[in-house]
């Protein structure tokens, strides 16, 4: 389990970033978590285009004292707890961490100031399995457990789109 520590990114396929550089647009503007694993990957991807200070409220979900431990280790200890937390995500919480509800809600608040910010301008977020899965799960309005269904993968792209009172979403972990 691994949200808040800030361990770096693998960024050793260079070629896997040349293309994802290549992929994005343009004249985007560039945003990341502040952990190193986010931010290094926005500057190795970002290339000339225009970068936003880190954002703290972008980092993964905190994990609490589940943080850096194995499931197995999690659920040997307490395997009510990490069952509802993974089968169905909302109010429940690791100890000490975030609750999908309460990550939700801080990268919704984040998004929005983003979009509110930056109206009409290509955003590139670059974040963190939890973040992106709240944003793909706001704009489909799905429950959390479809959202956790789906795969995020480092270097891959997820396109959402706001359309001023609506969201959409085109590909989903493409890798480029």
């Amino acid at each position: 389990m691994v949200g808040w520590s800030d361990l770096p990114a693998d960024l050793s396929d260079r070629a896997a970033v040349a293309r994802l550089h290549d992929h994005l647009p343009a004249d985007a503007i560039f945003v990341s978590s502040d952990l190193s694993r986010a931010a290094d990957t926005a500057s190795a991807i970002q290339g000339t285009r225009r970068r936003l200070q880190h954002q703290s409220a972008l980092r993964e979900i905190n994990f609490g004292t589940w943080e850096l431990r194995a499931f197995k280790e999690i659920e040997a200890e307490d395997p009510e707890l990490a069952f509802a937390y993974w089968d169905n995500p909302g109010d429940v919480r690791p100890p000490n961490g975030e609750s999908w509800n309460e990550v939700r809600a801080r990268v919704d608040a984040a998004v929005d100031q983003l979009i509110q910010q930056h109206t009409g301008c290509d955003l590139v977020v670059v974040a963190h399995f939890g973040v992106i899965l709240t944003q793909f799960q706001r704009a489909l309005d799905v429950d959390a457990q479809e959202a956790f269904g789906h795969r995020i993968d480092n270097l891959s792209v997820t396109e959402i789109t706001h359309h001023g009172d609506r969201w959409s979403v085109g590909r989903i972990n493409h890798l480029p």
